[in-house]
């Protein structure tokens, strides 16, 4: 039974950024994204997901027909993943209504609906969102208005992120429409960030529809911070259908057009894995593309009913690696950000 607050109770806060931690972005949608930034919240100084806005699906689908609006789930979700759980208001945006004329709604997809018309634009409701959820981070829109995504599946064009989601078959191309360009916001979070974090999440139709935004891969080409792909564990019975750990990653590169190196975060070779899936993985002898090195870790989550990420240990092995990218940046002319440095 919930307990609503009584007179007198104190808001629930999230515990503390740590002072003295880097400036981090995580890159993508869905669950992967809210993983990431909750993760990042163990370690950082600053926290921030960019999510894509070529979700069609569900009841993020049905509210950006109706009311003009962008997708609101997979930015109600990572909200959600920077807030403390256990409070009266993120059980509010949590809930999701089984039957009726809203059956299929996140009651925090209506709400942020909502803010949106009385504020009038989708970031004043974020933020207005934030406070209310009391979240220890920023969620940010890769653009500011709503994007349709079509790919080349087997040669044959599909529209909609959920049907691309679904469907078996190479993808051989992808296409955002109409034009746009990238989030003014977006561009100065990842121009001040120490560590970028690219995924983990579904491939095409979240990390990929990021990167292939006008403009992005431009803004990741000249960041100062450290570029993480943080590999899938499993294949989506769908779009990453029986891809390879070294398939991810060139997809990743060859489709976005990224230029520059990174670190691949992968899992450890041989987990369990359900039927209808297989494990991705990469170790030290995958050919990967110039610039890109491979931290292999034990990162799943043993007690969970389907592949996931075990949050804990995906916290320390970002750390790690942001530490050690400090380690090897030069210290001269940067500016100072409690031990991590920027180079702008």
């Amino acid at each position: 039974m919930i307990r609503w607050p009584a007179e007198g109770d104190g808001p629930t806060v999230p515990p503390l950024l740590r002072q003295d931690g880097p400036r981090v972005v995580g890159v993508g949608g869905g669950h992967g994204l809210a993983m990431v930034v909750a993760a990042a919240s163990e370690y950082a100084s600053q926290v921030t997901g960019i999510v894509t806005v070529a979700d069609d699906g569900g009841s993020s689908g049905r509210l950006t027909t109706a009311m003009d609006i962008l997708p609101p789930g997979d930015m109600r979700r990572g909200l959600l993943a920077l807030s403390p759980s256990d409070s009266v208001v993120a059980r509010l945006f949590d809930y999701r209504f089984a039957d009726t004329d809203v059956a299929g709604h996140s009651l925090g997809n209506l709400i942020l609906a909502a803010l949106t018309d009385m504020l009038g634009d989708f970031e004043s409701a974020l933020a207005v969102a934030a406070d209310l959820l009391g979240a220890n981070g920023r969620i940010l829109p890769v653009c500011t208005e709503s994007l349709d995504l079509a790919a080349l599946i087997d040669g044959e064009v599909v529209e909609g992120q959920a049907a691309i989601a679904d469907l078996r078959g190479a993808i051989t191309q992808l296409v955002l429409r109409p034009p746009s360009t990238i989030n003014p916001e977006v561009v100065a979070a990842i121009d001040q960030a120490d560590q970028i974090i690219l995924g983990p999440g579904s491939l095409f139709t979240s990390v990929l529809s990021c990167l292939v935004v006008p403009g992005m891969v431009e803004v990741l080409e000249e960041a100062g911070g450290q570029l993480v792909y943080a590999l899938n564990l499993v294949t989506q019975d769908g779009e990453t259908w029986e891809m390879t750990g070294a398939d991810h990653l060139r997809a990743l590169v060859e489709f976005s057009g990224l230029l520059r190196g990174g670190t691949v975060l992968s899992n450890q070779i041989g987990m369990p894995v359900p039927e209808r899936v297989d494990a991705v993985a990469l170790c030290d002898e995958d050919d990967l593309p110039p610039g890109w090195s491979v931290t292999i870790s034990d990162l799943a989550d043993h007690e969970a009913d389907w592949p996931q990420h075990d949050p804990t240990t995906l916290a320390k092995e970002l750390e790690a690696l942001a530490i050690d990218g400090r380690k090897r940046r030069p210290s001269s002319g940067m500016e100072s950000n409690g031990g991590f440095f920027n180079p702008r």
